[in-house]
């Protein structure tokens, strides 16, 4: 699948509902999903279960494509169930294809589990090679298929799947959120370093699990707290129950969900993204001024920072691009040639905004600058004099290990050029990065991994 924004990428979002009564399940996981479709728009899947039926009475469906091709209301008008659990994907660890679409469904002695992923497991292979030699076959490639089955074989020798989950994720490395169901209960657990988010919701006697706040919010529920990094949720008939059973000595929450990953309506760990974009836009503006006459933001993800620098500049913000949100997701082109087309396709410069005029221009990160080039060559074409780009992340050095699509070195255009090459070759007149330590400036004292950035792997 060609992308248009050539971004590094999430791996997927997660959502859950548990309700004691008689609430279709199917259709809020719908619109839960729908709210974290900017974490994966390969593949969609939903799992639910009548706990007042037959024990197993579980419903499930999944495929290719967004949230709203994969369901359509006959397809949920089949999904009955008062629980459940649902996914959306961007592959970083298997490969895209409906065998790897989550969640994993899984039959076994003792009943049967579900399994929705969000992250990646750094040990994954080391642990499929073990089952694979105790007799495991498995359909598809990713890790989560891996933790599925491996919880199920524990599920055998334990006495409540909460064991047989703590016993496998003790066993694990890299960064997660899981949810787990089983035909009476939900399972949460989050990394021990808070890699990966995970939020509970409430709404009336209902509870929702979800990637992100703005997704419970979506659905009507009230927001409660953080899945604390290395707690354990479990929701029954009898209500929540929490225990703090992964350990690690330290955290290390992705610094990338707050610059571009999260939606800007989201509250992660306590903190704003809405908030720490704009103050990362001002701490660019503290860094590199420069002057011009307009500010602007590439769309989406540069809008918020664009605003925060132009604020701290005194500079007039102004929207420069107009997008196109008809072009699909899937608009392949292979050469470079067709592929700068489609730049213009999906992204067109608002021409009265830049004729004549010296601007700075806000983007979120630079992965091959392929794209942003496109950009200012066409601000340029359509009169800009100056452009001066500044970037609200540091320059991407390293690859990502835990479920972030960020590209090895070869194709990080940072790991080879000095930041006056980057800025040559894009056609800027000047760049500016993200100093490393300016992210404080955005998250306060949170703990971040920076691993793409500094090489200080976590784990």
């Amino acid at each position: 699948m060609f992308e248009l924004d050539d971004k590094p990428h999430e791996e997927c979002g997660v959502f859950g509902v548990w309700s004691q009564d008689d609430m279709d399940a199917a259709h809020c996981i719908y619109y839960g999903l729908v709210a974290l479709q900017h974490r994966g728009q390969e593949s969609a899947g939903i799992v639910v279960c009548d706990t007042k039926g037959p024990i197993g009475n579980i419903c499930a469906h999944k495929g290719m494509g967004l949230v709203s091709e994969v369901f359509h209301e006959d397809v949920l008008q089949k999904l009955h169930g008062n629980i459940g659990i649902g996914h959306v994907r961007y592959s970083t660890a298997g490969a895209s294809s409906v065998e790897n679409a989550q969640p994993i469904f899984y039959n076994y002695s003792k009943g049967t589990l579900a399994l929705a992923h969000n992250g990646n497991i750094t040990n994954a292979e080391v642990l499929r090679k073990e089952l694979q030699e105790e007799g495991a076959v498995f359909n598809g490639t990713s890790d989560s298929e891996v933790l599925a089955y491996a919880i199920a074989k524990e599920r055998m020798n334990t006495s409540c799947i909460e064991d047989a989950v703590c016993k496998v994720a003790q066993g694990i490395k890299g960064g997660y959120a899981l949810l787990i169901m089983s035909p009476q209960k939900i399972v949460a657990v989050r990394d021990p370093l808070g890699l990966k988010p995970l939020c509970i919701g409430k709404m009336g006697q209902a509870y929702v699990l979800a990637s992100e706040s703005a997704a419970i919010t979506a659905v009507g529920a009230e927001f409660v707290r953080d899945v604390a990094p290395g707690e354990i949720v479990t929701i029954t008939k009898e209500g929540v129950h929490t225990e703090q059973r992964l350990k690690a000595c330290e955290r290390a929450h992705c610094v990338f969900e707050y610059i571009y990953f999260a939606r800007l309506d989201s509250k992660l760990d306590g903190i704003s993204v809405y908030e720490a974009r704009h103050r990362g836009g001002m701490a660019l503006a503290e860094r590199y001024p420069v002057e011009a006459d307009v500010v602007t933001g590439v769309p989406e993800s540069g809008l918020t920072a664009a605003v925060g620098y132009a604020e701290k500049a005194g500079i007039p913000f102004k929207l420069a691009f107009s997008k196109n949100s008809y072009v699909g997701r899937t608009f392949i082109k292979p050469t470079q040639k067709e592929r700068a087309s489609a730049v213009q396709m999906k992204l067109s410069v608002i021409e009265s905004v830049v004729r004549g005029k010296r601007v700075v221009l806000i983007d979120d990160s630079i992965v091959r600058g392929t794209t942003l080039a496109n950009l200012i060559l066409m601000m340029r074409k359509a009169g800009a004099l100056e452009v001066h780009v500044r970037i609200s992340s540091p320059p991407f050095l390293y690859p990502c290990y835990y479920g972030t699509d960020v590209p090895d070195n070869s194709q990080l255009i940072a790991n080879d050029h000095s930041v006056q090459e980057i800025c040559d070759r894009i056609g800027a007149d000047s760049l500016g990065y993200m100093m490393l330590e300016d992210l404080t400036k955005m998250t306060g004292e949170l703990p971040l991994c920076k691993a793409c950035f500094d090489n200080h792997y976590p784990v």
